[in-house]
C-alpha cells in the first residue's frame, strides 16, 4: 500500500511521529513521497533516506536531545548572556548542532544534497520572513537563484527546525538574476521554522495530484498530526525580551490547534503528545518511550479502520 505522508511540526514531540512511521510500516504502508514541517522534516528526511520506524526508534534513543543546545561560552552568562545573543545572532542557540546530527545521519545512507533523492521523494516546509512566504524545499529554490540539486537535505532540515528567538534563523544570499538590483543587505534572506507559516502541510501532495487526473489512479496521501495542549503556562513580562519569548511560546503552543476541516480530518493519524512542550529538550527516557508509544497506537488505531479508496483526495 503506496501512501504519501506528511508530518506535522512540534520540536521534541516529533519523537511521537516516529512511532506511527513504526505502525504505518506493520500496517503494510510504504512511503512514496514525503513532506514535513520542523521537526517533521526530521523524520520525512530519514525516511526518504531509507531509515524506518525501529532505525529512528534507535537513533532516537542514542540521541540526547540538549546536544543540541549549544552556545558560545560568553553567551551562557548568568541572565544577560542569553538576551546578548538573541540580540546579536537573533536566536537562543545556533542550529548547528541540529544540522550536524542530521547531516551525519543521512551521510550513513550516503544522502547529502537533493540530488542524492529520487526527484520529487522530499518536501520540506521552511518560512521566509524576509519576503513573508512558505518555501517548498527544495522546489523553490530556483527563485533565489539556488540550485536544488546541489542543497544539502541536513541545511533544508535546519531550517525548517529553525524555532524563532530559540535557534538562529538561516541565512540564504540570493544568486544569479535573483540578486541583480539589489544591494548587498537585500541580497540574504532570513528563514526560520516552516511551522510559522505552515505547520501541517496537507495541501502539499494534494496540488501536484502524481500526474493523474483519475482520483482513482492517485497515491492517497495520509497526514500524521501531533494533537494534545500542553497546560497553559503564564508569561510573565518585563521588558521586549521576554515579551519576545511569551510571542514566540504562544506561538509554538497555539499554532493549528483549530483544525477543522473534515475531509482532511479523516486522512489524518492523531497522535498525543502527552502534555509535553515543543521545546522541551530535556526529554527523559521514558518520557520519550511514552511519545514513541503514543505514535504507535495511535498508527494502529488509524489503519485499523483506514480505507484508502475513500479517502483519496
Amino acid at each position: 500500500m503506496e501512501i504519501n505522508a506528511v508530518f506535522e511540526g512540534g520540536g521534541v514531540k516529533g519523537v511521537a511521529l516516529a512511532g506511527a512511521v513504526e505502525a504505518t510500516e506493520r500496517a503494510g504502508g510504504v512511503f512514496k513521497r514525503v513532506a514535513g514541517t520542523s521537526s517533521g522534516s526530521i523524520i520525512a528526511a530519514f525516511l526518504a533516506a531509507g531509515y524506518d520506524g525501529e532505525d529512528m526508534s534507535r537513533i532516537i534513543k542514542q540521541t540526547p536531545f540538549t546536544s543540541f543546545l549549544k552556545r558560545g561560552m560568553l553567551y551562557n552568562t548568568a541572565l544577560i548572556g542569553p538576551a546578548l545573543r538573541v540580540m546579536i545572532k537573533k536566536g537562543l542557540y545556533s542550529g548547528e548542532a541540529l544540522e550536524s546530527w542530521v547531516r551525519g545521519i543521512l551521510m550513513d545512507k550516503g544522502i547529502v544534497t537533493f540530488s542524492d533523492l529520487p526527484r520529487g521523494k522530499l518536501s520540506v516546509i521552511a518560512s521566509d520572513i524576509t519576503n513573508g512566504r512558505i518555501i517548498v524545499l527544495p522546489d523553490d529554490l530556483p527563485e533565489y537563484g539556488i540550485s536544488p540539486d546541489r542543497f544539502e537535505v541536513a541545511k533544508a532540515v535546519r531550517m525548517s527546525c529553525s524555532i524563532p528567538y530559540f535557534f538562529d534563523p538561516v541565512m540564504l544570499r540570493l544568486n544569479g538574476q535573483a540578486a541583480q538590483g539589489k544591494t548587498f543587505i537585500e541580497q540574504f534572506v532570513y528563514v526560520v521554522d516552516g511551522g510559522v507559516l505552515s505547520n501541517f502541510p496537507l495541501w502539499l501532495f494534494d496540488e501536484k495530484k502524481d500526474g493523474f487526473k483519475s482520483p482513482e489512479h492517485r497515491t492517497p496521501t495520509v497526514g500524521y498530526q501531533l494533537i494534545g495542549k500542553t497546560e497553559p503556562q503564564p508569561h510573565r513580562i518585563t521588558g521586549p525580551f521576554t515579551m519576545l519569548q511569551a510571542m514566540v511560546g504562544t506561538m509554538l503552543s497555539a499554532h493549528d490547534e483549530r483544525y477543522i476541516e473534515t475531509e482532511k480530518f479523516v486522512r489524518t493519524v492523531k497522535i498525543p503528545t502527552l502534555g509535553i512542550s515543543t521545546t522541551q529538550f530535556h526529554l527523559s527516557a521514558q518520557e520519550s518511550d511514552e511519545l514513541y508509544a503514543a505514535g504507535i497506537k495511535a498508527g494502529e488505531e488509524f489503519f485499523r479502520n483506514w480505507r484508502p479508496r475513500k479517502h483519496r483526495i
